[in-house]
């Protein structure tokens, strides 16, 4: 009876200002809030919060402060993309989500489960521009491309879009992330060697006699005798 009530009140926000040509909420096969920001504030603070036993209207007013109509349909969108039971007792995709090293990967989980009918239809729709996503939006749902409700699901969408990280993102990261530098030990060129000539080596001799003060041929013939005999030859 609850959840009845919670989808009527879905339905009253989803229907307000909505055009002629938008279709009955419950007919959408997407979830969305109208007022989206409702979404970022909560899965914000889902964050901080402590884990309920059931996420209830008294827990999104009381523990997570949003309060008054516009946050209410906030809890079928979570049961809609996989963070809360039927009951509105947390899913194991809800703990993760609140584990900070696996909240990309739990957000991604949620948008792909929420937003199925969107990714069979582009498997990379979590990164197409804002038109793009509307024209999915309006081939996946038949919705007018100008209605409210058209917005709404492409501002929900993006809003939980924020929190995902894909695996592609994180390879992506990888291969623009700079090199490790490796290092390398650079070994000193050696000078190349030339062969050496045959060197012509000639030696020169020069003597320096203090010859006595003499007049005897005598002498000079014995010094230079010795002379010839122990340094010329």
């Amino acid at each position: 009876m609850a959840d009845e009530q919670i989808n009527t009140e879905e339905n009253t926000e989803a229907n307000k200002g909505a055009t002629p040509k938008d279709k009955h909420p419950t007919s959408i096969p997407v979830p969305y809030v109208i007022s989206c920001g409702a979404i970022t504030k909560a899965l914000d603070r889902i964050q901080a919060a402590s884990t309920p036993e059931r996420f209830t209207q008294d827990f999104l007013s009381t523990k997570l402060n949003l309060k008054g109509g516009s946050p209410r349909p906030v809890i079928p969108f979570l049961k809609r993309t996989g963070f809360l039971n039927g009951d509105g007792t947390p899913t194991e995709l809800y703990k993760e989500f609140r584990n900070p090293t696996l909240r990309g990967k739990a957000a991604a989980g949620a948008l792909k489960k929420g937003y199925a009918p969107l990714y069979e239809i582009n498997e990379h729709v979590h990164d197409l521009n804002d038109r793009e996503l509307v024209g999915v939006i309006i081939q996946a749902t038949g919705l007018d491309s100008k209605s409210r409700t058209t917005k709404a699901i492409s501002g929900s969408f993006k809003a939980l879009r924020s929190f995902a990280v894909f695996d592609e993102d994180t390879a992506l990261e990888k291969e623009t992330s700079p090199p490790a530098e490796v290092n390398r030990r650079i070994e000193p060129s050696k000078p190349s060697e030339t062969p050496k000539a045959p060197v012509d080596l000639k030696l020169g001799y020069v003597i320096n006699l203090n010859l006595p003060a003499t007049s005897d041929v005598a002498v000079f013939d014995a010094i230079f005798k010795s002379l010839r005999e122990h340094l010329l030859e």
